[in-house]
């Protein structure tokens, strides 16, 4: 599963990233000055000498941004990139603090909400724990699955560590003792891409998956409240929908209670509302771009910010204006960021074209009953036909076959 173009906003600090590279800047300003870029290609690397378990070189892979994320405050952002680097900053001013090797390629990663702590989750299924405090620190194995993580999260509270995997599950692990396991939240038939806590019901957790659904839970019992089908939403819209298709972000807009739902490898996002009084998702607005959209996410005071592939307009702003979600006029948008984004178009071109989605992580089936019960009835017919295929005396034996002539002599004939 590679990694496309995406997004990351705490507060006004928005963060773009593609290929190796991320630009940040603050979405109240459009002054240059404001601008931090970074490039992971000129980071440290492992040393070439360290040996694998078949005494070859440690894969160095790419340096291309496999995840990112700020912190609750905005005050720390960390990547992982597909070198198997965790590189953390402090955001004011932007600094890099350090730059530490992870065990596996990462997939989730997230801050804890002291910020004391930032977990990675990884391809082999384990979560790892690396300070902030101490930033060149090792990390601490924390919990593990037996299938690849897609996603992690922690409960506002810090008490509660969330795990999303391939193999349909979410599982609700204690923090303080993450053997210990406070519940399973069942029911997805696919693999899990994302899961989100929600700021506003810190029980209650908003989960998609491969098997096109939306689903919102109380996470702590493991109670499924609400099942929403997203490909039966598109048919309703009458959009010609994929058979198949994940959520690759969920981000929630406290403003209005609003959840923004973007499928992965189409041009779609879902807008949905939570109503904290009964717990349920009312169905909004489907929202259609005409080029694809590698990422979005809601800023409190301004509304949906998306990224897409379009180098005349990579970053749009839509609002809702009478009931209804558009986009807004392009002076809403930091034109010093859009310039840059346009002058370094190869690094969100580059990322994109390497992406292919979560469309490997769905499992294969085959059908070899069918196969085998047709093989079973031709061999019957063919054992049928035979046995009543008359049988005929052999070449120069007029009297028929030698056990007829037996049967025949001992009857005297």
């Amino acid at each position: 599963m590679a990694s496309s173009a995406g997004l990351s906003l705490c507060g006004q600090a928005l963060v773009v990233r593609g290929g190796s590279r991320f630009l940040a800047t603050s979405t109240a300003s459009s002054d240059d000055d404001s601008l931090f870029i970074y490039d992971c290609s000129t980071a440290e690397k492992k040393s070439q000498e360290n040996k694998g378990e078949n005494g070859q070189p440690v894969d160095q892979g790419t340096d291309t941004i496999l995840a990112s994320t700020f912190s609750k405050s905005g005050s720390y952002f960390a990547l992982t990139d597909d070198s198997k680097r965790l590189i953390l900053f402090r955001t004011k001013p932007w600094q890099c603090l350090s730059v530490r090797m992870v065990v596996r390629r990462c997939t989730a990663l997230t801050f804890t909400a002291s910020e004391e702590k930032v977990l990675v989750a990884d391809k082999s299924g384990d979560v790892y724990s690396f300070s902030v405090l101490a930033p060149h620190g090792c990390g601490r194995l924390e919990l593990g699955h037996l299938s690849m993580l897609l996603d992690v999260a922690v409960s506002p509270d810090d008490r509660f560590v969330l795990t999303a995997d391939r193999d349909e599950k979410i599982r609700v692990s204690w923090a303080a003792a993450p053997h210990s396991i406070e519940a399973f939240c069942l029911g997805h038939t696919e693999f899990v891409s994302r899961i989100f806590v929600v700021p506003s019901d810190p029980e209650l957790l908003l989960s998609c998956s491969g098997d096109c659904t939306l689903r919102l839970w109380e996470y702590r019992s493991g109670r499924q409240l609400q099942c929403c089908d997203l490909a039966a939403l598109q048919e309703t819209a009458g959009a010609q929908g994929l058979k198949k298709f994940a959520a690759s972000r969920i981000t929630f807009w406290g403003q209005e209670s609003c959840v923004g739902l973007l499928c992965d490898c189409a041009p779609v996002v879902f807008i949905f509302q939570l109503d904290a009084g009964t717990r349920r998702l009312a169905f909004l607005q489907r929202l259609t771009f005409p080029c694809r959209v590698w990422d979005v996410v809601f800023e409190e005071t301004r509304g949906l910010w998306v990224l897409q592939d379009c180098r005349e307009a990579p970053l749009v702003l839509w609002r809702p204006v009478g009931g209804q979600w558009q986009s807004v006029a392009e002076s809403a948008v930091p034109q010093g960021l859009c310039s840059h984004l346009r002058g370094n178009w190869a690094m969100l071109e580059g990322s994109a074209g390497a992406d292919d989605g979560f469309h490997s992580l769905y499992k294969a089936t085959f059908d070899n009953m069918t196969l085998y019960l047709k093989k079973k009835e031709e061999r019957l017919q063919q054992q049928l036909e035979k046995r009543q295929r008359p049988r005929s005396p052999l070449p120069g034996s007029p009297r028929g076959t030698k056990k007829a002539r037996r049967g025949r002599a001992a009857l005297g004939c």
